[in-house]
């Protein structure tokens, strides 16, 4: 009996698609990301975080909006449909990954756990409605966002980098800097959510449960955070110099202190203009692009070697840099 190929195999012996498609779709996913991010906090800062009042349909009857529901329903709604954009586009980047030649496993898999952690928050955000916006069930539907965030970047970076075992381009102690950036950041964006879960933006117009915390003393947690960030970063740039790292780890963090700069902009006009929604969502953006940031200058500080030769006139043997995502 002829064994039954399944469609990945069928689309990978037909099509194999240049290390520059593979790339672009890396970066997609990653821009994707930042978009279901950026867009779920401007669902909250527009108080439709209940424009469509149940899930998995919209409002008892309907899987849509309906009239009734008003603009809210049309922003809520539109957020779900995302989903779909963003499914479609780890879609792309699972069969390109799947398709190249030579075959790369670890880009295939990469592109499955970003498939399975949208699966698992689809229904953390319902949950979200079903609870009438609990602050930490949207806590939770954050950071799963952020968690895919991560394996997003890790794939773009994996997608322009070979395959061999990875070498330290920095000495051990160095490594252990970079790590406690990374440290310093995720817990910075933890905090994150709890400013958000106590702050006023709730989500809805109607009064929601908000997390037992003081708003102000929770903020000022986050901004100490903010500033041990940057002190890491600051003391990782000197260090980086005085051990003469490679220029892609100095360049990436020259690019972190851009970043961390236009944050902290954003950070303290929200701040003393009363948390405006507008510039609220855009200290959210900064946040996703602070932690893109800080993955890259982690993962610039080892090489596994050229990209693997693809058959095609788009393809280089060089190991290609990423470019921070806009």
């Amino acid at each position: 009996m002829p064994n039954t190929l399944n469609p990945l195999e069928l689309i990978a012996r037909r099509w194999q698609p240049s290390a520059r498609f593979v790339r672009r779709a890396a970066l997609a996913t990653v821009v994707m990301a930042v978009v279901i991010v950026v867009t779920g906090g401007a669902v909250r800062l527009s108080d439709s975080g209940l424009g469509c009042s149940t899930w998995p349909q919209c409002t008892p009857g309907s899987l849509t909006p309906t009239a009734a529901m008003g603009v809210h329903g049309l922003i809520e709604f539109g957020n779900r449909m995302l989903t779909y954009v963003l499914c479609a586009v780890v879609g792309v980047f699972i069969i390109a990954a799947r398709a190249q030649q030579p075959r790369r496993r670890s880009l295939t898999k990469l592109g499955w756990a970003q498939f399975w952690i949208i699966l698992a928050n689809a229904p953390v955000g319902g949950i979200t409605v079903l609870t009438g916006l609990n602050p930490y069930i949207v806590a939770a539907h954050f950071l799963l966002s952020t968690a895919l965030l991560t394996v997003a970047v890790l794939s773009w970076q994996r997608a322009c980098e070979g395959d061999e075992e990875p070498r330290d381009l920095v000495a051990r102690p160095v490594r252990q800097l970079a790590w406690l950036l990374v440290l310093a950041s995720g817990a910075l964006t933890v905090v994150g959510t709890l400013v958000t879960g106590s702050g006023p933006h709730a989500g809805d117009a109607r009064q929601v449960h908000r997390i037992a915390v003081n708003w102000r003393e929770i903020t000022q947690l986050h901004v100490d955070l903010a500033y041990i960030v940057v002190g890491l970063s600051v003391a990782l740039w000197f260090t980086l110099r005085a051990v003469k790292a490679p220029a892609a780890p100095r360049k990436a963090v020259l690019q972190l202190f851009a970043v961390l700069a236009l944050q902290g902009v954003f950070g303290y006009v929200q701040y003393f203009l009363g948390l405006p929604a507008f510039v609220v969502g855009l200290h959210m953006f900064g946040s996703t692009l602070v932690w893109i940031a800080v993955l890259r200058v982690f993962l610039t500080l080892r090489e596994r070697g050229p990209v693997p030769a693809v058959p095609g006139p788009a393809d280089r043997l060089e190991v290609l840099e990423p470019q921070p995502a806009a």
